[in-house]
């Protein structure tokens, strides 16, 4: 509420003063373009919101106020365009945007899909690979669901996760190991950044099978695609790009299970579009020289960020990204507000941000800075 409060309240002072003019002609207009990212798209955000992480979905309705506000200030384009005019300089993808939806839920296909059809966007989805083929959910949505009734039970269970991270030899840095956050998406964060994919997978292999009768059943609705759904997207004229094999957080695993997250993710894809994929988005937006070298060697030749720097060495691999959610450009009554929305694609609302993860590792002092991938600049 107070985020909304203070977003609110600067775009209102734009607006009284004239100045939301002027941010509204700066709005596309700087050379780079414009690009939204959603995650799950609901029928009803009231009967979604309860077992959703916060920040991951936005409503059918809301969607369409969000694109109609692009469409009456942007030229939106597939992927496949975007990337051809910023492979043709600077200021060339001026006044255009994408639309992306990110991790391949299948109400994007319920839901998303109908909705882009009727108002002619194009848009592209980014897809984690093992998710479609074996039906299961990203982990980050499975541990959500074995921490939020837990920690809904106050400290002493927020111990007992402790506890059971310890059980099993996995090291946690000493401020987690003495006050595990008890709001679920702060514990979650907090245990995404400590421990590398495999160490999490055995926290939730734990927890899973633990006697304390909590009920992890999957909150409903929540599935990924499948690959029948995903050829049908991209036979509706949707771009179909990577998110990787499992959502592994690339800043926080070895290089080889890095190479393996990005090659094998545009393998599986080429092999069941057909096509070949040249998109790809970091999970959680994180990003660091191993990732990017990955990423190249891989065979993209864009990729997506959800920060907003850039690396300057790379930057078709580093394109930030804009991601919005239900209540991310609502005014103080709780609608949808021009304003708000004028400020979040202008980059207003940026220092309320966190952006901590993905940045490229720094070379040790007095080592040559790498050269640039080939094809990276614009």
């Amino acid at each position: 509420m107070l985020r909304r409060l203070a977003k609110a309240g600067t775009a209102w002072a734009l607006s009284a003063t004239g100045a939301g003019r002027l941010l509204g002609a700066l709005t596309g207009t700087r050379g780079a373009p414009l690009v939204l990212g959603y995650h799950r798209v609901v029928d009803d955000f009231a009967a979604a919101a309860p077992g959703a992480l916060p920040g991951m979905i936005v409503s059918r309705a809301m969607l369409e106020r969000h694109l109609d506000w692009l469409g009456r200030r942007f030229r939106v384009v597939s992927l496949g365009e975007l990337g051809a005019r910023l492979l043709d300089g600077a200021g060339a993808a001026a006044g255009l945007a994408a639309v992306t939806f990110d991790d391949g839920y299948a109400d994007v296909y319920e839901h998303a899909l109908p909705l882009l059809r009727r108002k002619g966007v194009p848009a592209a989805v980014f897809v984690v690979t093992e998710c479609v083929s074996s039906g299961a959910l990203p982990l980050y949505d499975r541990l959500h669901l074995l921490l939020a009734p837990r920690l809904a039970h106050g400290h002493r269970a927020g111990q007992e996760i402790v506890r059971r991270v310890a059980d099993l030899g996995l090291p946690l840095p000493p401020r987690l190991a003495r006050d595990l956050p008890l709001q679920p998406l702060a514990a979650l964060r907090a245990l995404l950044d400590a421990l590398p994919r495999s160490g999490l997978l055995r926290l939730a292999a734990a927890l899973e099978h633990g006697d304390d009768g909590t009920d992890t059943a999957p909150a409903s609705g929540l599935r990924p695609l499948s690959w029948d759904e995903v050829r049908a997207l991209h036979r509706a004229g949707l771009t179909i790009g990577s998110h990787t094999r499992t959502h592994a957080l690339l800043n926080r695993e070895e290089p080889g299970c890095v190479q393996a997250e990005t090659a094998g993710s545009r393998l599986e894809l080429e092999r069941e579009l057909g096509v070949p994929v040249e998109h790809f988005a970091y999970p959680d937006g994180r990003f660091d020289d191993v990732a990017l070298t990955a990423v190249h060697a891989a065979g993209y030749r864009f990729a997506y960020t959800t920060c907003q720097h850039r690396d300057a060495r790379h930057p078709l691999l580093t394109i930030p990204r804009r991601m919005l959610w239900e209540t991310s450009c609502l005014g103080v009554r709780g609608r949808f507000s021009d304003a708000v929305m004028s400020g979040q694609a202008a980059g207003l609302f940026d220092p309320l941000a966190h952006c901590a993860h993905g940045r490229p590792a720094a070379a040790p002092a007095g080592a040559p800075a790498p050269a640039p991938l080939a094809g990276s600049a614009p």
